[in-house]
């Protein structure tokens, strides 16, 4: 059950938010053992305070705090700190309240003699099937401290790239909307005074200024249709795409696109060869490595082919000769990397140079894509405008030439 709650810290600090537990008695013990002087205490859909559900709107966990969680609590354990106590410890120290709770669930749970991974599976939208599985491997090895630390390392890379990929689409995205708004300025306010001018002469128009004047005329009379169908639209295409169709679909033909596609290509190879290494070198049986790799490679077509290998591999078949059929979605270099790892039996290193590889052509092809987009997206945008204000100020030219 979930129970929202009120209460204070030592420091007289107050705090919102929910915790699970079996019973009201339980989730009162549990807060009290965290600390925190209980002034609130009600299971949810019972009245839950108004400013408590906007709190919890902006308690989203992001990436940065899983990285920071897993680098916090491998330097305490490797401090020789509890586990249940290194938790707690960054549990007090983190400020989002969402958060903050699950790891002091956490914490409850090894404490009441739960394996670490085993609490993690709790929150599989937090902790991947990887994450669950390295930190597995390290309870089993003993270098849980060393596998955190990976954990850390590997979650700020792809949290760097996709920062990265984020940042470089900012400024095409700031264009478009420049774009859009030129647009439905002069639709809505430039033509139409001007095209009044235009009919007043008489003349006859040429047809671009006679295409020109009729949008701005359709969009005046008819835009707020034409913006609630492309909303409707929009939101047909998003649910769509969450479908398990709509998902196929989307990930089989975007890998089609120019520069795109073999951008997100080289990221999801790097993504295998990372996961698929790692988890190798943690200690996993190979068929176990590909079926956690498959599910978080992240696109249904290497899903797939993925999946396929670990079927192959089951029945005694070698990965590089699976990958071999797959020309289109495994290059050469890495099925050649694979088949020197198998037959040296250093599969997981000669993965991870196959990541360095990739890691750099991801990051070069990020700063090529952006050095290209901006300045198309600035010919596209002064092209736009161009292209209207000649349609009407043509025609006033040949009034006044005539």
């Amino acid at each position: 059950m979930k129970f929202n709650y009120q209460a204070r810290s030592k420091a007289g600090e107050a705090q919102t938010g929910t915790i699970e537990a079996s019973s009201q008695e339980a989730a009162l013990a549990l807060l009290q053992k965290n600390r925190l002087f209980v002034t609130f205490l009600e299971k949810t859909g019972v009245s839950q305070p108004f400013y408590a559900k906007q709190i919890k709107l902006f308690q989203r966990v992001s990436k940065k705090d899983i990285v920071n969680f897993s680098r916090a609590l491998s330097l305490m354990f490797k401090a020789k700190i509890p586990l249940v106590q290194s938790l707690r410890s960054i549990a007090e120290q983190t400020k989002s309240i969402n958060f903050k709770e699950k790891i002091f669930a956490l914490a409850q749970e090894v404490e009441a003699g739960t394996l670490f991974s085993q609490a993690l599976t709790a929150f599989p939208n937090l902790f991947s099937a990887f994450y669950v599985s390295m930190v597995k491997s390290g309870e089993a090895s003993g270098t849980l401290s060393e596998s955190l630390t990976y954990l850390a390392d590997h979650l700020e890379r792809e949290y760097h790239l996709a920062s990265k990929i984020q940042g470089a689409m900012i400024y095409p995205i700031l264009i478009l909307v420049v774009v859009i708004g030129v647009l439905l300025l002069m639709m809505f306010f430039v033509i139409p005074s001007m095209s009044e001018v235009l009919l007043e002469s008489g003349q006859e128009l040429p047809f671009v200024t006679r295409m020109v004047i009729a949008l701005s005329d359709f969009l005046r009379s008819w835009g707020w249709l034409a913006g609630l169908a492309l909303l409707a639209l929009g939101i047909f295409v998003f649910r769509y795409f969450k479908t398990i169709n709509g998902k196929k679909f989307k990930d089989k033909y975007i890998l089609r696109i120019p520069m795109l596609g073999s951008f997100l290509k080289m990221t999801y190879i790097s993504r295998f060869a990372e996961n698929l290494s790692t988890l190798i070198s943690g200690g996993l049986p190979i068929v176990s490595a590909l079926e956690i790799t498959g599910e978080i490679v992240g696109n249904d077509v290497y899903q797939t082919i993925v999946f396929e290998v670990r079927d192959e591999v089951k029945r005694g078949e070698r990965i590089s000769r699976v990958l071999t059929q797959h020309p289109g979605e495994f290059p050469p270099i890495l099925t050649q990397m694979v088949t020197v790892g198998e037959k040296t039996g250093t599969l997981d290193e000669s993965l991870m140079s196959v990541v360095d590889f990739y890691r750099q052509e991801v990051e070069r092809a990020v700063d090529n894509l952006l050095s290209v987009l901006e300045p198309v997206m600035v010919i596209f945008l002064g092209g736009i405008v161009a292209g209207l204000m000649g349609a009407i100020l043509l025609p006033l030219y040949q009034m006044t030439g005539t």
